[in-house]
Parts: C-alpha cells; sequence; structure tokens
C-alpha cells in the first residue's frame, strides 16, 4: 500500500491503464466495420485515433475511436444527414448489435460492457495538408463540418509529454478519470489540449501538486473556449450546450475544492486526510493508505 501522496498517484496511475484485453475487443471488429464503410461510403482510409491512439486513454472508460475518410460526394451537406445514414448502415451490418447511437462527430458501436469495447467511428473527408499535417473535415455538431487533425495533436501532446519525462499524458490520464468517474461532461480532447498547454510553461509535473493547479487555474479561467494551439480547429468549446457547461463547472467548484483541501493537508504533514480528499476527487477509486 502507498505511503506517501506521490506514491498513491503512481499507484493509481498503474490501475488508470487501459488492459491490452479491453482494447483488444473493439479492435477485432475493426475489419467488418471498415468493409461495410467501404462498401456503402467507398470509405478509402480507416485509422486510429483519439485516446487509445495517443496514449491517455483510462482503464474500462476511454472508447476506441476511428476515422473513416470518405469521399465528399457521398456525405451530405449536412454533418447530422450523414451521421445518421451512416448509423443506419452500420446497424444494418451489425443488426444483433444494439445500442449503435450517433454520438457526433461519431458513430458509437457498443461491441462490449465497457466503454473501451466501444467503437467510435467518425466519419470524415480529406481537407489537404494544414501545416504539413494532414486534416480532415468531421461533424460539428450543429449540422455544419470543422476541421481535424488527429496527426497535428498527437505530435502536440509528444512533445511535451517527451519534454516533461514522459509525465504529461499520465497528468491528462489523471484529469480524464475525475471527468469519468464524476460524469463530468467536458469534452476529452478539450482536457487533452488544455492540459497540454498548461504543461507548456512548467519545468516539471508533480501529479498531486498539477493535476490541483490544472482543476484550479481551468475554474479560475472560467471554464473557457480555447484557441487550439495547432492552428487547425479554431475554437474548441468544452461542453457540448450550455447545460452540460453549467453541470461541468458545479462539478469542476467541487473538485477544485476537494483538490486544494488535499493539497493543504499534504503540506501540513496530514496525508491521511489528503489521501481522504483526493479519495473524494476520484469518487472512491484513489488507492488506500
Amino acid at each position: 500500500m502507498p505511503k506517501t501522496v506521490a506514491e498513491g498517484f503512481d499507484t493509481f496511475l498503474t490501475r488508470l491503464c487501459p488492459l491490452a484485453g479491453e482494447h483488444a475487443k473493439a479492435t477485432s471488429h475493426r475489419s467488418s466495420v471498415e468493409r461495410c464503410l467501404i462498401n456503402k461510403f467507398e470509405c478509402t482510409n480507416f485509422f486510429e485515433t483519439g485516446s487509445f491512439g495517443n496514449g491517455t486513454g483510462v482503464r474500462h472508460r476511454s472508447d476506441t475511436d476511428y476515422f473513416a475518410v470518405i469521399p465528399s460526394r457521398r456525405l451530405y451537406d449536412n454533418s447530422a444527414t450523414s451521421l445518421r445514414v451512416i448509423k443506419e448502415k452500420l446497424q444494418d451490418t451489425f443488426w444483433a448489435t444494439t445500442g449503435i447511437a450517433v454520438n457526433s462527430p461519431a458513430v458509437c458501436i457498443p461491441f462490449g460492457t465497457y466503454r473501451s469495447e466501444d467503437m467510435e467511428v467518425t466519419p470524415c473527408c480529406f481537407n489537404g495538408l494544414i501545416n504539413n499535417f494532414r486534416s480532415y473535415h468531421i461533424a460539428n455538431g450543429a449540422g455544419g463540418w470543422m476541421v481535424s487533425s488527429p496527426d497535428a495533436h498527437n505530435k502536440y501532446v509528444r512533445e511535451q509529454d517527451v519534454r516533461l519525462n514522459y509525465r504529461v499524458k499520465p497528468l491528462i490520464r489523471l484529469i480524464k478519470a475525475w471527468k469519468y468517474y464524476k460524469s463530468v461532461p467536458i469534452r476529452s480532447f478539450y482536457l487533452e489540449l488544455y492540459v497540454t498547454r498548461f504543461a507548456q510553461n512548467e519545468s516539471s509535473i508533480i501529479y498531486a501538486m498539477d493535476v490541483d493547479s490544472v482543476l484550479t487555474k481551468l475554474l479560475k479561467e472560467g471554464l473557457p473556449d480555447i484557441t487550439d494551439p495547432m492552428g487547425i480547429s479554431g475554437v474548441i468549446e468544452p461542453c457540448d450546450t450550455f447545460a452540460k457547461w453549467g453541470d461541468a463547472y458545479s462539478k469542476l467548484s467541487t473538485a477544485v475544492g476537494r483538490s486544494n483541501k488535499a493539497r493543504e493537508y499534504e503540506t501540513k504533514g496530514n496525508v491521511d486526510n489528503a489521501f481522504y480528499y483526493w479519495d473524494l476527487l476520484f469518487d472512491g477509486n484513489f488507492p488506500c493508505r
């Protein structure tokens, strides 16, 4: 059992890392999903993105994400229509799979019990190179299309992770764990970029200190929209709707109260109370002391 807060976070991170088997459950369906999209929509490329692809997934919580590159002539001007039609064709193919649904900008196919066994298929069309990175149009959640570049954003996170001794991706994973355990409706992509942007100004990462710092900064800034630091996707909103923003902000305020308390007790040498408040923050999933 961990004796210090730092040991507690190290133990917690080992528990948060996805297992190879849970990821394999979704990826085992890759070829059949791709074949459906090739036959029905002339899909030209099907590649993995998202948390698993970027190394920031959370065990049992992060789904498996793929981009499906489809010719623009096979997509509709209204991205919501494209998502609905693609969802219907996937449902026809996987007729025994219940719960296939649109989750803009993707169609979600639940292949198992955990979210990590879900496959999220994001239909897109190639948009050319931007700053030497491949870019794509994906659904923006409002019927239109927005630009995305997994290559650019993965590079952005990877460079800061390497610079800070491979501690940025674990920090992202910790913030995402709070999101999932507390059902906070903040976009994962937003958190990846926000935490990485925070890390740009740091010379080292100490998990207890920086989880508190990220959450506190996010609250002080008012859970703001952010501009894509890679200059690809424009302005990125934290939540899908204003109602979700309100829920997220309320949960963020509670989280900051707990992380501040945890840091305060650790500073005073009361490690038991520090563990108590970290456990509250992570909904009873933080290691016992």
